[in-house]
């Protein structure tokens, strides 16, 4: 499988999977896709998510206390795929639940379910050899994060080993929504392109219409989060799918009016 932007800028949705339940999430995942959502990350819970702000910690939490498991993912996975074929799906992780699972183990189910890519959050390029070979193995993209205070030799590096698309951080620190994007994020950007002709999404802190179009004009991509999980904390379990799919659809409506022709 393969990651494609069928957009500009490209639309990343991030999800906690299972915040609030199983079923809840399926149907909030097809309707951040039937909204614009280009790519879907998928992400799993996990007991201590240290680079998340308070908004994906709260719904993490949620999740793992309702059980969800690394398999529940990827059988969300699966589901999404055979009733949405062209969108990018994406394992969003910390290494922890995969390792625990058994990364082969894992590889192998993540193929099989259709999986296009893996974002192991505290991997770092350096030490991802024996990871990349296996995701090699079963014709998953291995995704890695590069941020503005990487140097030239490290964004280098990350650009060599990573697929599909290169994630880049608007800024240190946790995720989280802010009032406008980074003003180092498009030199970031810039330093990358330097090293690789893969799409760059541009992620942290995106949060608004007015943010994806800033984005559109340097980034292929913008990943969008933690406004999305507030968004589906503040919504009933019956509201929260409608809630999401108005709120994807908003973000490329700025877009679409500047590069709509008369």
């Amino acid at each position: 499988m393969a990651i494609h932007f069928h957009n500009h800028p490209g639309l990343v949705v991030y999800l906690t999977i299972g915040d609030p339940d199983l079923a809840t999430s399926k149907r909030i995942a097809l309707a951040a896709i039937d909204a614009g959502a280009d790519v879907l990350e998928l992400g799993v819970p996990f007991s201590d998510p240290l680079a998340d702000g308070p908004v994906i910690q709260r719904a993490s939490e949620r999740a793992v206390h309702n059980g969800t498991r690394l398999e529940d993912v990827l059988a969300l996975a699966s589901a999404l795929r055979k009733e949405r074929p062209s969108v990018g799906l994406v394992i969003f992780s910390y290494l922890n639940p995969i390792l625990r699972l058994g990364l082969e183990r894992f590889a192998a189910a993540a193929e099989n379910a259709g999986v296009d890519a893996v974002l192991a959050t505290d991997l770092i390029a350096e030490e991802s050899e024996e990871y990349r070979a296996v995701l090699r193995k079963h014709r998953l993209q291995p995704i890695f994060l590069a941020a503005p205070t990487s140097s030239d030799h490290r964004l280098a590096r990350i650009a060599e080993v990573s697929e599909g698309f290169i994630y880049a951080i608007s800024r240190v620190g946790i995720t989280g929504t802010q009032q406008q994007v980074a003003s180092d994020a498009r030199e970031l950007v810039t330093r990358l392109r330097r090293y690789t002709k893969l799409p760059i999404a541009l992620g942290f802190g995106i949060s608004n219409a007015a943010h994806v179009a800033v984005v559109a004009e340097y980034a292929d991509a913008a990943v969008v989060g933690s406004a999305i999980v507030a968004l589906i904390e503040q919504s009933s379990v019956e509201e929260a799918p409608a809630e999401v799919g108005k709120f994807i659809a908003a973000l490329r409506t700025p877009v679409a009016r500047e590069t709509a022709v008369p």
